[in-house]
């Protein structure tokens, strides 16, 4: 388990602001300025340097974050050293008076154990009983006298007050004359001497069962407050351990030994003599407890504390960071949904509130764009545009869908989730046979779901297990780190790395997770440029377009691509996959990166000072076997899959090859269950329903009447020139709704339009179609990266990028794309065959 998940785990709840911020000072470790990292690691003056203030600016900005929650800690530690002692001084005095008061109870307690006898002729023994309990606390009581403390003690005494209440009645019960029988008690309190003179804590009187029965709360939870300060003690001491030691590997410092020797073992919480002190209350109170409960025996009242630290610490995992974990896992937090790099609002706000008389009825966007649909959805299924029924009802389905993607009234997946129902309800599938029989809504079911899972979504989920290895054996980092740092300190040369990076990034972690990763290495950089600086803009807007880019460059890499191959017949193997898309990515990064730096003269400030880029220094960890192991696998993957032509015989269908990581990396344990929940299932069944979608429109035979439209539209028209119409449709399509949406809609048109051209030139089209539909990046919602690109937030909060900077650079950068791809990419086809 990672330190942070078990600091969270383990940490009181109530304090957990008082805790080392770990995940804090986790994330400014790679913010600290790379060139000010040691050189020289070895250096025997470098501790004492590092101490002294003297060393490098790295330190000089790590060093007071780590003083500031040094200082949190110990104050909050001494405050609360000083609460338990002075608690437990006072129950040692309540104890020491009741004690010398012996058996003879309270008048309190007599006037209120002759008010319960009067109550109690219905026989119920634990109203009597709590009433005492209550009474038996004046005067003195530990309870009436228990202090309420300031700074996030526990506060467990209610709780523990019913559960006591709760086991005395039910250890006691009442014979034939009236009095009680209160035998079971010994098996809570011990065994009780025979020998010798009772005393308030061993005689078996109703008054000193209750007596106990407080004291043993109020003891118990003075030792859970005790225990739990000595955990947050240890807890702190390895936070700070590890920290340092990340600090230490990642900017190749000493800092580990000299700070926790220097600093922090010399602060309150960590000294020596006061871990034993720390140890000495804890005594005592098993001693107080064992004499007000267990009749001196310690042994017995050690056992029974810790079966309560025991119960207290599972209670508190359960009611409290459960929900925070649970809450976490579902990306919910302060009312917001995690998002790309950044958080979106989870409730749309209302544009208008209407009052009804069952209250108001708020109206929003989304809400009028549903509303949009489904009356144009109703509207469709009552006319007879198109001939035959299946074909108009299938016609319906997919203007339906299509509002719905567009305006995303409803959320993407959702949307697709919904075709298979409508398709099987509204009955458009047809058979396959000449006579085109309807098929019920069974067999209907049956092939709607064959097909949903296909060998692309298998191949899908390969590409998700790929990515998820390569992240969490952290082979990704490693690699673009090392890239990186050859790039040295010139901008220019900087962005070209950085962008060529998050290209190559986006074929294998897909264009998801690409630029959020390289927006993490970015941050160092960007936290260390002057005001002013045009950098910061122009090469977050160069990593997401990129990342656009290299959504394009393997078969892996997005969706759009995915369901570009499930279309072409045969399917296009990769080595001629990319023997078309590396050229036209590269070629697309090298002229998108001229338009930057026209754009923005990164080099440069507002002032026209020259700027300098600090460099990244290269990750010097060594390869571990696991590494090597999900390096061999995935490169073998990725082979199998460029060869699978040749090899289909044995395989079958790329599908299977993509079972191999899945059983090679959660077999072993690489990956875990937790990794699997993780991937983008959104993503996998918004492909599928667009699968369902496109059998629904060629089974109903709706395409067959497109295609007699669209042999009209392409009659006397060149290949060339249905290319340079179809991707002018394609980028303008997928600038305003999803990339893979883009690619659902237009692939199946594209490849009816190639049937129906000299040559059948249907895979062309199909790779035309998947290759520009990730060329639309003119806006901030055009695809993951822009979205990504578009919550970056500076050191104040204010973002990196507007809508200007989408519209000036994004637009220039699609059409340029895309006519690389009508170009070049088409050149390449037709010499490849295709």
């Amino acid at each position: 388990m990672k330190f942070s998940h078990s600091l969270k785990f383990n940490a009181v709840a109530e304090w957990w602001d008082e805790y080392i911020a770990y995940s804090a000072l986790k994330k400014k470790i790679y913010e600290v300025p790379q060139s000010s990292y040691s050189d020289h690691p070895a250096d025997t003056h470098e501790e004492s340097r590092l101490m002294a203030g003297n060393g490098s600016s790295a330190n000089d900005q790590f060093i007071p974050l780590l003083d500031r929650e040094l200082n949190k800690i110990t104050s909050f530690y001494i405050v609360q050293a000083k609460e338990i002692e002075s608690e437990l001084e006072e129950v040692k005095q309540l104890v020491d008076e009741k004690e010398a008061q012996g058996l003879r109870p309270t008048p309190e307690y007599l006037d209120d154990d002759g008010d319960d006898d009067d109550d109690d002729d219905d026989g119920s023994p634990s109203r009597a009983s709590r009433s005492r309990k209550t009474s038996v606390s004046e005067p003195p009581s530990p309870i009436a006298t228990r202090r309420d403390h300031s700074r996030g003690r526990r506060s467990s005494t209610s709780s523990n007050y019913d559960l006591e209440a709760s086991m005395h009645s039910n250890a006691m019960s009442e014979t034939t004359n009236g009095t009680r029988i209160t035998r079971p008690l010994s098996r809570i309190f011990g065994r009780r001497n025979s020998f010798g003179p009772e005393t308030i804590w061993t005689s078996k009187s109703d008054y000193a069962t209750d007596t106990r029965m407080i004291f043993k709360r109020r003891i118990t939870t003075l030792y859970i407050n005790a225990t739990s300060l000595k955990s947050y003690v240890e807890l702190n001491y390895s936070g700070f351990r590890k920290i340092l030691k990340k600090y230490d590997k990642v900017t190749f410092n000493e800092l580990k030994d000299n700070y926790m020797h220097n600093s922090v073992e010399k602060h309150a919480p960590f000294l020596q003599e006061s871990k034993d002190r720390l140890n000495q209350i804890i005594a005592q109170i098993i001693a107080l407890y064992a004499r007000c409960v267990t009749a001196n025996d310690l042994s017995a009242a050690a056992k029974q504390l810790r079966i309560h630290q025991r119960e207290h610490i599972v209670w508190e995992r359960d009611t409290v960071w459960r929900q925070m974990i649970g809450q976490e896992r579902r990306g919910e937090s302060d009312g917001q949904i995690k998002a790309l790099g950044g958080s979106v609002e989870g409730a749309e706000n209302p544009i208008l509130a209407v009052p009804t008389p069952v209250g108001r009825i708020k109206i929003t966007n989304k809400g009028i764009s549903l509303l949009i649909a489904l009356a144009t959805f109703i509207l469709l299924l009552n006319l007879d545009l198109i001939e035959g029924e299946e074909a108009n009802r299938c016609f319906a389905i997919l203007c339906f869908s299509t509002i719905l993607w567009a305006t995303e009234a409803i959320p993407l997946f959702v949307t697709s989730m919904l075709v298979p129902l409508l398709v099987v309800c509204l009955r458009v599938v047809r058979s396959d046979d000449p006579f085109h029989d309807r098929l019920s809504p069974h067999e209907a079911t049956k092939y709607i779901f064959s097909i949903m899972f296909s060998p692309t979504i298998m191949l899908l989920i390969g590409g998700f297990t790929i990515a998820s290895a390569l992240s969490k054996t952290n082979i990704d980092r490693i690699l673009i780190t090392r890239v990186l740092s050859l790039a040295g300190t010139r901008p220019s040369i900087v962005l070209l790395a950085f962008m060529f990076v998050s290209c190559f990034a986006s074929m294998w972690i897909s264009n998801v997770a690409a630029p959020t990763l390289c927006f993490t290495l970015i941050r160092p950089i960007l936290v260390n440029l002057p005001p002013g600086s045009r950098f910061a803009p122009c090469v977050i807007l160069g990593i997401a377009l990129a990342a656009n880019i290299g959504g394009q460059s393997s078969p892996i890499s997005s969706p759009q691509n995915l369901i570009a191959l499930q279309a072409m017949e045969p399917p296009l193997d990769w080595l001629g996959w990319f023997a078309v898309a590396l050229p036209v990515s590269g070629l697309s990064i090298v002229l998108i990166w001229l338009l930057l730096l026209a754009s923005y003269n990164p080099s440069r400030t507002l002032d026209g000072e020259e700027i300098i880029i600090k460099p990244i220094r290269a990750s010097k960890d060594r390869f571990t076997a696991k590494q090597y192991f999900v390096s061999f696998v995935c490169i073998g993957t990725i082979a199998l899959w460029c060869f699978e032509h040749a090899l289909e015989d044995v395989i079958g269908d790329m599908g299977i090859i993509a079972i191999i990581p899945v059983l090679a990396f959660f077999g072993t344990g690489v990956l875990k269950k937790a990794d699997f929940d993780q991937f983008l299932w959104t993503v996998v069944f918004l492909a599928m329903g667009g699968i369902a979608l496109g059998k629904a429109v060629t089974t109903s035979g709706l395409l067959e009447t497109m295609d007699i439209v669209i042999r009209d539209m392409v009659t006397g028209l060149s290949t060339y020139a249905v290319v340079l119409s179809l991707s002018a449709v394609v980028v303008v399509v997928s600038t305003f709704i999803s990339h893979t949406i883009a690619a659902v809609l237009l692939v199946p048109i594209a490849k009816e339009v190639g049937a129906n051209l000299p040559g059948s030139p249907a895979r062309l089209l199909i790779f035309v179609t998947g290759l520009v539909a990730s060329a639309g990046m003119a806006l901030p919602v055009s695809g993951f990266p822009n979205q990504t690109a578009a919550s970056q937030e500076d050191e104040i909060g204010q973002l990196y990028l507007s809508t200007a900077d989408f519209i000036y650079n994004g637009v220039p950068a699609s059409l340029i794309s895309t006519v690389v791809v009508a170009t070049v990419g088409y050149s390449l086809m037709k010499f490849t065959g295709i």
